[in-house]
């Protein structure tokens, strides 16, 4: 099987060509992603805890989901395939921003991403994907907050910096 490609792109976030994904990390180069942060009816996101089998970040907690586009797929395209691929559902799913960040893994390789933050409503159990996702759990944010704060180890690199933007958001913009 082909190593999987990410986009490279420009701070303004046009493409400038492809690059295999464990490449990119090396070279820390600025590519396309997203992340999926989905809420229940009772304001509480949906977090996933990485497989054990990852090869960077295992066992962490994180956003629902996570990844990085294809060619010629949409942002909401590639939320939905991978929110499908990861934890067995699909949603309808709303782009909220996209911001640029630079986050190390535990393995010394650099995610340097044009993130495009995406939101979705569900209320049922995932049918979780074993090779991609260890566990899951709801936690409002104010709990994650404060968690995140005593136990900053328990988190991936990128959710840190991703929830911090999203959080900021949706503090200033009503659902």
């Amino acid at each position: 099987m082909a190593e999987e490609k990410v986009i490279l792109v420009d701070i303004n976030d046009e493409p400038i060509g492809l690059m295999e994904k464990i490449a990119a990390h090396e070279q820390a180069l600025l590519h396309r992603a997203f992340s999926v942060f989905i809420l229940n009816d009772n304001n509480e996101i949906m977090l996933q805890q990485r497989a054990a089998s990852k090869y960077h970040s295992p066992l962490l907690w994180t956003n629902t989901c996570c990844s990085h586009q294809r060619p010629g797929e949409t942002n909401i395209q590639a939320g939905k395939r991978r929110l499908q691929e990861e934890m067995g559902f699909e949603v309808e799913l709303t782009e909220l921003f996209h911001f640029i960040y630079k986050a190390p893994f535990d393995n010394g390789l650099t995610e340097h991403e044009l993130d495009h933050v995406m939101i979705g409503k569900y209320n049922e159990e995932p049918k979780i994907n074993k090779e991609e996702v260890e566990s899951w759990k709801w936690m409002s944010i104010d709990v994650i907050k404060t968690d995140m704060q005593e136990n900053p180890e328990k988190y991936t690199a990128w959710f840190k910096i991703i929830f911090e933007e999203f959080n900021h958001y949706i503090e200033n913009h009503k659902f």
